[in-house]
């Protein structure tokens, strides 16, 4: 049988960091490929990688072609397309069709993300180049510095959390390690950008720098029964000391750790007597 999708040490890496390589995969008219990891282990970096949302390196073909000659547009037109968690597919519909209404789990945040995923498969190649450049740096970028890394956060009024997740300021950052990097820097999420000090500013960036490093060397974070490409748990939630802890006592001075959703309405926690 034809394989509709072929990949060959297919790659996505972020800088110097590398998410997924390796990864031969074949699937063929009708088959169903499900990946299951942890989080972190690199299943949305490759999902996100073939629809054309990040660079994909390694030989890949669809429908015969070669995928990296398939702008996000054709590929969106052509089925592939990565649909973001936390929504359904109507199947007789069309992709844009179910992008439009946010599949089966219907929300307002659904629909504006849909609408987003949407706006952004339309775009032409041009288009396509004008957005990844306006994507912020990566925080393991060697050419990211303190003095760079500080004008991104004082730069802004918003929350300090906001803005180390807002993709055209910084690129990559997930909610579980903007937490931790912020508990380990002692900064008080919500605080504002403007109002963390240039020296704040490097030991954040530092402790940005050490949590991703050591959730990439552990495979991820794993909550419940997830498992990586290879059939392990990632080691990173042992590790944990702020997200998922509200209520418990901060391992530094004993407080309750705090927790919201106030926050780009992602679960925040925090030490309200340590994070300043």
């Amino acid at each position: 049988m034809t394989a509709l999708l072929s990949l060959r040490n297919a790659r996505v890496a972020y800088g110097a960091v590398v998410a997924v390589e390796g990864v031969d995969l074949d699937v063929g008219e009708g088959e169903l490929v499900t990946l299951l990891g942890a989080n972190g282990a690199g299943k949305s970096s490759l999902l996100r990688a073939l629809s054309g949302l990040e660079k994909l390196e390694g030989e890949a073909t669809f429908l015969g072609r070669d995928l990296h000659t398939i702008t996000p547009a054709d590929r969106a037109r052509l089925g592939l397309v990565h649909v973001p968690e936390g929504r359904g597919i109507f199947a007789p519909l069309s992709v844009e069709e179910n992008l439009q209404l946010g599949g089966l789990r219907l929300s307002r945040a659904a629909l504006a993300a849909a609408q987003k995923d949407l706006d952004f498969m339309r775009l032409d190649a041009d288009a396509f180049a004008a957005w990844e450049r306006a994507l912020g740096p990566e925080p393991l970028d060697p050419e990211l510095t303190a003095e760079r890394f500080s004008g991104i956060i004082r730069g802004s009024s918003s929350a300090v959390k906001s803005i180390l997740m807002d993709q055209k300021r910084l690129a990559g950052v997930g909610n579980i390690y903007a937490n931790e990097a912020l508990w380990r820097a002692r900064v008080r999420p919500a605080r504002r950008g403007a109002q963390v000090t240039h020296p704040q500013c490097a030991v954040l960036l530092g402790e940005l720098r050490a949590v991703l490093t050591e959730s990439i060397a552990l495979r991820g974070t794993t909550f419940r029964d997830y498992r990586d490409a290879y059939g392990g748990r990632g080691g990173f939630a042992e590790k944990l000391q702020a997200y998922g802890r509200e209520g418990a006592p901060c391992v530094r001075c004993g407080a309750a750790l705090a927790a919201t959703h106030a926050i780009e309405g992602r679960q925040t926690v925090w030490c309200r007597s340590c994070q300043r």
